[in-house]
Formats: C-alpha cells, sequence, structure tokens
C-alpha cells in the first residue's frame, strides 16, 4: 500500500461521528434535569389544591379537593344564604337568593382552584398565590321568576294620553313615560353579586307612551270639540231620536289607535237605554222581567225577547261618524235582543221576603197628600240591584206640574213657603225608616230644620231638588225590591229582598233644649208656624242576627227651634 502524506497546513479532518455525541449527552442530561423539576412538584400537587389559593379569602391552599369543598360549603353558608339588598327605579327592595335560584357550586368552584397541571400552571402554583371567585349554581327558571316579581314592584306603566269630557270641555289626560325593570341586565348584575357582595343596582328603562302630548292637545282642539258641538240624530224609519251634546259627551272618550294618535270610543250600550223606546215600537221591543206580591209571596213576571237597537253597530257609526266627520244622522241597525234582566237573572237576586215596612200618617187631604202620592206611585215596583246606590233626584228627578205635582206648603230658609212638589218629605221619611231597619246603608239624608211631630225624632229626613238629595246604598248581594201603598191618611213603604239583620232602634232622650220665639209677619205668602222648641237627640241602629249584637250605628240630629208665625191681616 501506497502511504500518501498530509501537505503541510492542511487541516486534519475528523469524524462526525466522534464531534456530534457531546452536545446530545449534555441536552439529554438538561432535559431531564428540567422534567425532573416540573415532574416531582406535578406529581405532589396533583392531589391538593395548589398552595396560596383563596376563594372568597378563604385559604384552601394545600387541601385535598374534598376538604376544600366541605371548607367552602362550611364557610361560605351565610353568605350564600343572605338576601341581597335590590335598588331599581328609587325602590329597594330584598332578594332571597333561595327565592331566586341561587346557590354556590363548591365542587366546580374546587374545579376551578386546582388550575392545569401543564408546566406554567405547575410554575403558577409554586411561585404565586391565587384568589379565585365562587362558583354559582342557577336554577334559571326560579331566577327569571324572582326577577319577574321585583318588576312588579320596580315597573310603573305608561299613562297614555287620552281624552274625556267635563260637561262638553274636553278634559285632557297628558301622558306619561313609564319605567321597567331590563331583566336581563338585571340577571347578570344580580349573578354578578352574589354571593360576596351585599347590595346590587338593577338597571331600568324608560318606557315612552302610546300617544305624545302634541298629539292629545291636537286632537282635544280639534276633533273631541266638534264631537259634541251638536246633536247626533238617529233613524230607523219614521222613527227618530236625538242624542244630546251631553248625552254624547258622557259616554265619548279618546283613547289610543295603537299607532301613535287617538280613535273615539263610544259607550253605545249606555245610550241604546237612552233612545230604544223612540226607536222601536214598544210591542218589539224587549221587555225586562218584573216582580209582583200576590199574597204576601213575590212572583217574577218572565221577561220577553224582541228587536232592539244593535249597540254594536251604533256604536261602529257613531265612531265613524266623529273620526270622519260629515253627516250626523245614523240610521239604526236592529237586532234580535233580550232585556237587561232576564227571568234567570231576576230569579237569582234573591227577592223572596219582606224584610222591612214602615208608615207614617198625616192628615187628610191637603195639596201635599197629592204629592205623596204621587211620588209613591213613581217608586212603586223600583228594583235596586246589589250595590247600587239609590238617589231619590236621581230616579224621581224635578218634580213638576207636568207629571202631576201641585204646590204644597215646604220649609226654606227657615220659613213655610208653597213650593210645587211641596210635601214629599213626608215620603223620604217613610223610606228613610224602611231603609234603616231593613238594614241598608245611609249615605245621605238630612233632617228638617224644624222637629214635626208626626215624624219619629232623629229618623227622618227631608229632601229638595236638586239638593239636598236622599240615597242609600243596597250593601247587599241581593235585590231589593220596592212596593208602596197609601191612603188619604198614611202611606207604606216596603222593601223586598232577603233578610240579613234584625235592626232595632233605641233612642236618647231630648236634651240641650231650646225655647222659640214669637213673631209677627203679613203678606200674600205668610204661612202661619205653630211653634216648637229645639232640642238635640241621639238614635242608635243596633244590628243583631240570631238575637245577638253585631254593631251599632248613631245618628246625631240638632233640632233648631221653630218659632210661632203669627200672620196679621194687611191694612
Amino acid at each position: 500500500m501506497t502511504a500518501v502524506r498530509q501537505r503541510r497546513g492542511t487541516p486534519r479532518t475528523r469524524s462526525p461521528r466522534r464531534v456530534g455525541r457531546w452536545p446530545i449527552i449534555i441536552g439529554g442530561g438538561v432535559l431531564a434535569v428540567v422534567l425532573a423539576c416540573y415532574a416531582v412538584p406535578a406529581v405532589v400537587l396533583a392531589g391538593e389544591i395548589p398552595p396560596g389559593t383563596s376563594v372568597a379569602g378563604i385559604d384552601i391552599g394545600g387541601l385535598s379537593p374534598e376538604s376544600a369543598e366541605h371548607r367552602l360549603a362550611r364557610e361560605l353558608a351565610r353568605a350564600a344564604e343572605r338576601p341581597l339588598t335590590v335598588k331599581a327605579g328609587g325602590k329597594t327592595l330584598r332578594l332571597s337568593p333561595k327565592e331566586a335560584g341561587l346557590s354556590i357550586d363548591p365542587a366546580a368552584t374546587v374545579s376551578a382552584a386546582r388550575g392545569s397541571l401543564s408546566p406554567a400552571g405547575v410554575a403558577r402554583a409554586l411561585f404565586s398565590s391565587s384568589e379565585v371567585a365562587p362558583r354559582v349554581k342557577v336554577d334559571r327558571k326560579r331566577l327569571d321568576a324572582a326577577i319577574a316579581k321585583l318588576a312588579k314592584a320596580v315597573d310603573v306603566a305608561p299613562r297614555n294620553g287620552g281624552i274625556r269630557y267635563a260637561g262638553l270641555k274636553p278634559r285632557v289626560d297628558r301622558p306619561r313615560a313609564g319605567r321597567a325593570l331590563d331583566r336581563d341586565a338585571a340577571a347578570r348584575a344580580i349573578l354578578d353579586a352574589y354571593p360576596l357582595r351585599r347590595q346590587v343596582t338593577l338597571p331600568t328603562r324608560t318606557v315612552p307612551p302610546a300617544v305624545s302630548a302634541a298629539e292629545v292637545r291636537r286632537v282635544a282642539n280639534s276633533t273631541a270639540r266638534t264631537a259634541v258641538a251638536g246633536p247626533l240624530r238617529l233613524t230607523n224609519g219614521d222613527r227618530s231620536a236625538e242624542v244630546t251634546p251631553e248625552l254624547i259627551a258622557r259616554n265619548l272618550r279618546f283613547v289610543p289607535d295603537g299607532e301613535g294618535g287617538l280613535r273615539p270610543r263610544f259607550n253605545a250600550g249606555r245610550v241604546v237605554p237612552e233612545v230604544q223606546d223612540r226607536l222601536v215600537d214598544g210591542a218589539q221591543a224587549p221587555k225586562d222581567a218584573s216582580f209582583k206580591v200576590v199574597k204576601g209571596k213575590v212572583v217574577v213576571v218572565p221577561h220577553r225577547d224582541g228587536m232592539g237597537v244593535d249597540a254594536t253597530a251604533l256604536k261602529r257609526d257613531v265612531e265613524r261618524v266623529i273620526a270622519g266627520g260629515g253627516s250626523r244622522t245614523v240610521p239604526v241597525k236592529l237586532t234580535r235582543a233580550q232585556p237587561a234582566l232576564t227571568t234567570a237573572k231576576a230569579r237569582k237576586l234573591g227577592i223572596r221576603e219582606k224584610v222591612s215596612s214602615y208608615t207614617t200618617h198625616y192628615p187628610c187631604c191637603p195639596p201635599r197628600v197629592t204629592n205623596i202620592h204621587r211620588i209613591a206611585d213613581i217608586l212603586d215596583g223600583h228594583l235596586v240591584m246589589p250595590g247600587e246606590t239609590f238617589s231619590l233626584n236621581g230616579v224621581v228627578g224635578r218634580r213638576d206640574k207636568a207629571r202631576g205635582f201641585v204646590e204644597a206648603p215646604m220649609i226654606l230658609n227657615g220659613r213655610y213657603v208653597n213650593d210645587v212638589g211641596g210635601g214629599i218629605s213626608q215620603f223620604v221619611t217613610t223610606m228613610f225608616n224602611a231603609v234603616f231597619f231593613g238594614g241598608f246603608e245611609d249615605v245621605q239624608h238630612t233632617p228638617h230644620l224644624f222637629y214635626i211631630s208626626r215624624y219619629p225624632a232623629g229618623r227622618e229626613s227631608t229632601v229638595s231638588y236638586p239638593q239636598p238629595d236622599f240615597r242609600w246604598r243596597n250593601d247587599s248581594p241581593y235585590g231589593v225590591l220596592i212596593t208602596t201603598s197609601y191612603t188619604n191618611t198614611s202611606v207604606t213603604v216596603n222593601f223586598w229582598s232577603t233578610k240579613r239583620f234584625d235592626i232595632e232602634s233605641r233612642s236618647s232622650g231630648r236634651y240641650a233644649i231650646r225655647s222659640y220665639e214669637t213673631i209677627t209677619d203679613s203678606g200674600p205668602d205668610c204661612i202661619p208656624m205653630p211653634g216648637a222648641e229645639g232640642f238635640s237627640i241621639d238614635v242608635w241602629r243596633i244590628f243583631k242576627k240570631n238575637g245577638k249584637e253585631v254593631r251599632r250605628q248613631k245618628f246625631h240630629t240638632v233640632y233648631a227651634p221653630e218659632p210661632k208665625l203669627t200672620c196679621e191681616k194687611e191694612e
């Protein structure tokens, strides 16, 4: 073999295998050290919470998951159950976490606290502390229900503008924005606050009214004024009836139309009874059931179906006229109709027995007796429904000669004067006592200025038109049928219903007695007065059931002295 010399100055080439062995050995050693540094803590930490970990200030570092869960459940129990103070819309309310479906989830909280066993997670566990927020369980249905309950207390519905009438003048109901709890945002705020914060403010939003104030004013100054500028004429063939502006105003409103404006709403159902007699032949019209007393027993007289004004069509047609203007003559449509009081309804009213009766007496037969008989005829058979307030002036109206009333003496400004309808206080006193002994609610009665000996002291009432009125309320669940009868020297009022109470009347003696003065007068209108002492008296109405008193009511009456007036002849 021929030997080859290496030239002087030429570097010697080393073997590649021998050059790469040491870096690999060194790198492998470093990696082994790093792995050892990670693996040992990771193995140690795998079964416990990293050191320095706390939840709501509660240290759970180094604990096993089970121990950490127990500690959190125990030490967070009070915070978990503590009610939240909720503020919204200027109101302060309380929210029970249990009712809201909120509770702390210790297992999920510990799971979050354990973190990751990645190198970065292990490094954080070894070299830093960690505060973990409690995890919460939420029953969403219960939370939504609790927020809905809060909303009921917080929400304020907008007041939508509208128009009604004071007399014939449009009266504006100004619109006003409302307020509503923002329920989704409220849920987020509650979840953010629970369980560590004791107070949370919930957001609300403004709810605008359906109609602007400007639109309400515009309609009030235009359509609403035009609507009552004149009567409406309703026609049915050759029959007609006028709906006066006053009747229109009492039954007309302007309400939101759902499109930012106002529309008329006409209560035709209340108007139809006012005009039906003039538009429908009596033989065709429906007839209410009624009552009659036969041998001391109440009998229901069946109702009769018939033809009546179609209130639904009338409502639609009148609203169209008011909204669109044009002719104010409205042809009515008829429909098969039942009366308001059917036989079945009448039988359910419980009118079955006489519950009170009272009679007063008077001398025969001055003009006032005519008036007593006339008002008794008007009210004979009148029905007062459950909850209804009877007004004598409202039912009878102004007393006038056209309906058979005549002039008779009455007390005015401390003197007797002649007036049409004078003397009907005798009837009112009789009815007041029927109310008294029937156990019904006295709403308005006005004793006479002077005591009149034919009436029971402290249990009597006067009346005039339009005031003072005589009013009482049927505060029972039954109807009350009024029947009347009279002779030339007495009048009787009977109430038929279902008896509720036995009534006893007790009176004090007369006290604070005052003497009368004697005076003289003259002139064609002078009416002599006999003179009577003034005094005070108390009357108690005692309500009894099964012989036991259940309550009592006191009536205190003061009578002025009635002067003794002598009328002298004018020379």
